[in-house]
């Protein structure tokens, strides 16, 4: 491939709830984790499952499932917590996205990306980047940046810092994601 090409293929980690397959920028994820004991921090919303202590940082962790408007789902042997740098307004929070399985690195090239569709789906189309296709399975790109209010970030700061101890992630420790499927 020559550097022009890979300069357009983007890279994306997917994952499911429920049946529906799911994916994120490649760029916004530090790493993948099996599910671990999450402490639930009182009076907060349903999809804010708590925080996890990760290596001594306080990460607040959401239900990707209620977040999106799904119905709660059960966690198995698969479910993991994706952890996720998310932008707004210039400043960068740690999160975790708790998911029910990842599934695998995936390359699409900006050709084969669609729109978001306008009407129909299941989730609020302000949360969608695009429409990928692996066979005959569509894949829906969810902008991380965009699903959460700044209140809603606001929250999950106050929530990092409530973590038993340990202390809040910081963003700029953001190195290279650590994947391993």
């Amino acid at each position: 491939m020559t550097d022009d090409v890979l300069k357009d293929i983007n890279q994306f980690l997917t994952f499911t709830l429920g049946k529906e397959i799911f994916a994120l920028d490649i760029g916004t994820v530090r790493e993948v984790l099996e599910l671990t004991s999450i402490t639930k921090i009182p009076r907060t919303p349903e999809f804010m499952r708590g925080v996890i202590n990760l290596r001594g940082h306080a990460v607040p962790v959401v239900d990707m499932r209620l977040k999106l408007g799904m119905s709660k789902g059960e966690d198995t042997v698969d479910t993991c917590i994706i952890i996720v740098e998310i932008e707004f307004d210039g400043e960068f929070t740690v999160m975790g996205a708790l998911v029910d399985s990842v599934r695998e690195v995936f390359e699409m090239t900006p050709d084969t990306i669609e729109p978001a569709p306008k009407m129909g789906a299941a989730i609020n189309a302000e949360y969608i980047k695009g429409m990928g296709r692996q066979n005959e399975q569509f894949i829906i790109i969810i902008d991380i940046n965009k699903i959460f209010s700044a209140d809603e970030l606001a929250m999950a700061k106050e929530m990092a810092g409530l973590g038993g101890g340990a202390e809040q992630m910081p963003a700029e420790d953001a190195s290279a994601a650590v994947i391993t499927l």
